[in-house]
């Protein structure tokens, strides 16, 4: 591996930013200084007082392989995560096969080896009959499982309460949960049906996923939790009622934590109007209020992550009427700099690092520290630029961000020590590694 040097950056970690250089050999931080101008390097970086984050850890995302690559891939979207500055990706379950058993978790892993240029991950896929395989579970490589609490796709969704006591009394991994109360979702749908027909409005959608679906399904989930001292982390908050299940302070002192997602803290329901099926999600985007009480509850460590649940489908899907245009939108490649619009440096490093990096027990990562892994990222944040379809790195083409322009810009992502992207140019030869726990 070659050397690497960066030098006059604005270092932020565990709080703070400093001015600093820092040393990366085999893979690894070797050195971080005040000046190490010294240090001879195989590439040297000047940073030139631009921010160096800890790289993003994306706990949550669909990269849609195997099963949809017509939409998305492995390569395809990890080519989109370190263009955004996402160094490690965690990725869910919901592909074709589903990823319940071991065995077709594996064959995941294996493909990401030769295709990903981030870090990875994937959560095994809880089910209704498939406790035997989620206690088989290695935690020492495999991030945790998934368990979709509500609507889901194929085998994937577990409403039997007997399976959901057996996963949370038994699992030892972090649970990480999607929230909706199915019964709830399909009532609220039948009634716009009966009112608009075929033609519901985009409108309605966070009406139909409503705040009492969501409600009722988080209830239930930190009753388990609570029953079992299970450790669960509950995926794309979207309301403010939500957050009274949260405790502020510091992740190594909850078993319950929460995450927010970048178009939960971007858009709010005053947008569907404007822009349909390209912001349709589930859980879906909901209130004005609700979107500032997640600010606030990030700012405040009552939400302790933040993931981005990309979810790409093909732009001709989108342009479906609502109730066959699929939810999901591909955000990966602008998670970061969405969040510098209105989040402190030390606050983003927290959340999209930091306490990934803590609730899965992430072996050597999510820090910048001596000894650690070089996952990094280097942001100019003076350097304005406008999402458009030329700069878009995703297979499907297109980003619910089209047309905004942002006040900053990824200037380099550094991979286990590798440049995986710089000045505006994906480096495809890079490749991550799998990602392993301390647990």
């Amino acid at each position: 591996m070659k050397t690497i040097l960066i030098t006059n950056a604005n270092l932020v970690n565990e709080g703070s930013s400093r001015p600093a250089d820092l040393f990366i050999k085999n893979g690894r931080i070797e050195n971080i200084d005040s000046s190490l101008t010294n240090q001879p390097a195989d590439t040297v970086i000047d940073a030139a007082g631009k921010v160096l984050l800890p790289g993003m850890i994306d706990c949550h995302v669909h990269f849609r392989e195997p099963g949809g690559e017509q939409k998305a891939d492995i390569h395809s979207e990890s080519r989109a995560a370190v263009a955004g500055g996402v160094t490690s990706f965690m990725e869910m379950p919901n592909t074709k096969p589903a990823a319940v058993t071991n065995p077709i978790l594996e064959e995941k892993f294996a493909l990401a080896a030769t295709k990903s240029l981030a870090n990875y991950s994937f959560h095994l896929g809880a089910s209704n009959s498939n406790i035997d395989e989620l206690l088989a579970l290695d935690p020492k490589t495999v991030c945790g499982v998934k368990l979709f609490m509500g609507t889901s796709t194929g085998n994937l969704l577990v409403d039997r309460f007997q399976q959901l006591e057996n996963i949370f009394s038994q699992v030892k991994v972090p649970i990480s949960l999607h929230c909706e109360d199915t019964n709830t979702i399909r009532e609220n749908e039948k009634a716009a049906r009966e009112k608009y027909g075929e033609n519901i409005p985009f409108t309605q959608h966070h009406l139909i996923r409503s705040e009492e679906a969501c409600y009722k399904s988080t209830t239930l989930a930190v009753e388990l939790a609570k029953k079992y001292d299970a450790q669960i982390h509950i995926l794309h908050l979207t309301t403010a009622k939500e957050l009274e299940f949260f405790k502020t302070g510091p992740v190594s002192e909850k078993k319950i934590t929460g995450e927010a997602c970048p178009h939960m803290l971007w858009f709010s329901s005053d947008d569907y109007a404007e822009k349909g099926a390209l912001i349709k999600c589930n859980p879906a985007i909901k209130t004005l209020a609700d979107r500032d009480a997640l600010r606030q509850a990030v700012i405040d460590n009552v939400i302790d992550t933040i993931g981005t649940d990309h979810a790409p489908h093909l732009w001709e899907e989108k342009q479906n009427p609502y109730g066959s245009a699929p939810s999901g939108l591909p955000l990966i490649q602008s998670a970061i700099v969405s969040l510098l619009e209105f989040l402190p440096v030390e606050i983003i490093a927290e959340k999209t690092a930091h306490n990934p990096a803590r609730i899965f027990q992430i072996k050597d990562r999510g820090f910048i520290r001596e000894g650690y892994w070089a996952d990094l990222t280097l942001v100019d944040t003076n350097s304005p630029h406008t999402v458009a379809k030329e700069n878009i790195e995703y297979k499907c083409g297109w980003s619910p961000f089209e047309g905004v322009t942002f006040k900053s810009s990824i200037s380099a992502t550094i991979v286990s020590g590798q440049l995986a992207y710089s000045n505006g140019q994906v480096i495809d030869s890079v490749r991550g590694q799998r990602l392993l726990f301390d647990r």
